[in-house]
């Protein structure tokens, strides 16, 4: 029970330091908001290409913008791990009797909450433009699911990341080193029939790829749900791995603090 209290005040913790920055907010919702727009119009015709296979490229670029807005928030959360560090609170926190591991958990359960908001917002978004959801709420959720699933272990290794490197240059430069190649090895943009070869062959271990597939699959009517549910435990294995190093990576600062 302790455990759950903690683990509930410290995203309680995370939330409320958000809510006082709304210009953050803002920034951090228009921007997958931007990406949306500015692809949805720029590439709309590629839909022509023999072979992708889309109705429309808002219905295909829509769970990629999704996967994408939660990977890059996930990814970036390190850098509140390490504000912590300097400014002491963290070694407050080590000298309470809070939970070790809530102070890990609170954190991913704040990066859940926040990736569910903004999906939910660009979904919102998509149908102004015109998207399709021949899924339903089922597929809806579903890919809701994927983007947790995605989000939380990036947030994790961030988090990670952050306790090992303790700068917030270090931490910037590893963010854009890992994501955005993850992102153009994936079928974000591209349908996977179109891209290069060794690029498909690399995206069969690239969890982005697994979470956008199955969040867009999930979107279609008449949907492989025995290929959905294999690709989200691959995302579920890859969450407690992460997980596993986050919790690691923090006895590791205990023991140096």
């Amino acid at each position: 029970m302790n455990l759950l209290q903690h683990t509930w005040y410290m995203m309680m913790r995370h939330q409320r330091q958000l809510l006082r920055q709304p210009w953050w907010i803002a920034f951090s919702l228009a921007q997958p908001i931007v990406w949306l727009v500015l692809f949805g119009q720029l590439f709309k015709k590629i839909v022509d290409l023999p072979g992708f296979h889309a109705a429309s490229y808002v219905d295909f670029l829509l769970p990629g913008v999704v996967i994408m807005s939660a990977l890059f928030s996930a990814g970036w959360s390190g850098m509140g791990i390490i504000m912590d560090m300097d400014r002491g609170v963290m070694d407050r926190f080590l000298v309470s009797p809070v939970s070790r591991v809530a102070i890990i958990a609170g954190r991913l359960l704040h990066q859940a909450l926040v990736i569910i908001v903004q999906s939910l917002l660009l979904i919102g978004l998509g149908l102004l433009m015109g998207a399709h959801y021949p899924g339903g709420v089922t597929g809806v959720v579903v890919l809701l699911l994927c983007a947790v699933l995605l989000s939380v272990p990036f947030c994790a290794l961030s988090n990670a990341l952050g306790l090992t490197m303790r700068r917030q240059e270090s931490v910037i430069g590893a963010s854009n080193f890992i994501l955005l190649p993850l992102t153009f090895l994936s079928p974000v943009f591209m349908a996977p029939g179109l891209m290069p070869r060794w690029i498909q062959v690399v995206s069969r271990f690239n969890p982005v790829n697994w979470s956008v597939s199955a969040g867009r699959i999930a979107l279609q009517g008449n949907a492989d749900w025995v290929r959905v549910f294999t690709l989200m435990g691959g995302l579920l294995l890859f969450t407690l791995i992460s997980g596993g190093l986050a919790t690691r990576a923090f006895r590791s600062y205990q023991r140096s603090a």
